[in-house]
């Protein structure tokens, strides 16, 4: 009966440690998925902000005559903006970057209005601040200040 009461006892031991690891891969498990956002996917405009000198904050909505998709695969990004107020067509094609704070996003070619100005800047660089189905790209000026942010939902 000894040796039934020990061996139930080592099972015991041997199962509870078991237990215990696994809870322990489950958080580190839980802690990697929070930090392996990706900007992967559709994203489509939900506000745009334009930072004024006082701090004060213009916020302009998306809406049917403004609306903007932007889409990420492992290494490129395309984007397309609608202005109905607008005759220009707006794109852009390219390759990108991400890390835990910043987006830079080199763009190849783009629509007749967007060419003129990858003549002139075909890298841009934006502050990311990214959560699982938003991310903001904001624009800084020379003394880190926010000029302007594009703020986006998950669609896809």
């Amino acid at each position: 009966m000894k040796k039934y009461v020990f061996a139930f006892c080592i099972l015991l031991i041997f199962s509870c440690k078991k237990d215990t690891n696994n809870t322990t891969n489950d958080a580190s498990d839980l802690n990697s998925n929070e930090s392996n956002l990706s900007l992967q996917g559709a994203w489509e405009l939900v506000s745009y902000f334009n930072y004024r000198d006082d701090g004060s904050i213009d916020t302009i909505m998306s809406s049917n005559s403004l609306k903007q998709i932007k889409m990420y695969s492992p290494t490129k990004v395309m984007w397309s903006r609608l202005r109905a107020s607008d005759s220009l067509d707006w794109f852009g094609y390219g390759d990108y970057t991400a890390n835990d704070s910043v987006l830079t996003e080199v763009l190849d070619y783009g629509s007749k209005a967007m060419n003129n100005v990858i003549k002139e800047n075909k890298e841009f660089v934006f502050q990311l601040v990214l959560k699982e189905d938003s991310f903001s790209q904001i624009q800084l000026d020379e003394q880190g200040n926010p000029m302007f942010a594009e703020n986006y939902k998950r669609i896809e």
